[in-house]
């Protein structure tokens, strides 16, 4: 008995791995320069897929680099979901993630270029971090670990940032990283109303490896 996947299978794995090609080709793009205008050509080409199979999956150059941006911010997010599953502190939730952002910029240099580039436009999306972080704040809130004000603009503050804080650390590798977003992170709870002395220790809690 053949154990080999049907024609339609196939032709939708293959179509998938395609238009995965395109969007990694993309994110590079955006991680390298920022640079978007890029030739549909030269984007087929460093995908190694056909020119005309760029069509098959995107109507235009934007909205290749918005899926780019997607798939990065997803990819971030799930990071968070896999490392931190299991902790129901929503402050430590919050520290962690400033803690764990800044070390990826040496763990993931890609990933977080993209953030660096594009995730200001993405603050407030359905994408990557931002549903969980609002979840958690919403969650603080709720349970009087944070003071209640209105969760969308706790998280432009806590948003804006974090991006400075990916920033800081691309701009000025020299400036230690651990030590900054434990720092931030702790100005993140008091601003959200953690006590200092609960702040201070709660973003100086062991994190998990972020591999």
């Amino acid at each position: 008995m053949s154990t080999s996947a049907p024609p339609g299978n196939r032709f939708e794995r293959r179509r998938a791995e395609t238009r995965q090609a395109l969007v990694r080709a993309a994110r590079r793009i955006l991680a390298e320069t920022g640079d978007t205008s890029a030739s549909i050509q030269a984007i087929a080409e460093q995908a190694d897929v056909g020119f005309g199979s760029f069509y098959n999956h995107f109507e235009s150059k934007p909205a290749l680099f918005e899926a780019a941006v997607v798939d990065a911010l997803e990819e971030f997010g799930r990071a968070f979901d896999e490392r931190l599953t299991g902790i129901d502190d929503p402050a430590e939730l919050v520290a962690a993630g400033f803690r764990l952002s800044a070390r990826m910029a040496d763990s993931h240099p890609e990933l977080m270029q993209v953030l660096r580039r594009r995730g200001l436009g993405h603050v407030h999306s359905e994408n990557g971090l931002t549903r969980r972080a609002l979840r958690d704040v919403q969650v603080g809130m709720a349970s009087g670990r944070f003071t209640a004000v209105d969760p969308t603009v706790a998280l432009c503050a806590l948003g804006g940032s974090l991006l400075s804080l990916v920033e800081l650390r691309f701009a000025r590798p020299e400036v230690d990283g651990d030590e900054a977003a434990a720092n931030l992170a702790e100005m993140a709870l008091r601003m959200l109303g953690v006590p200092p002395d609960d702040a201070h220790e709660v973003a100086r809690r062991p994190l998990p490896d972020i591999g």
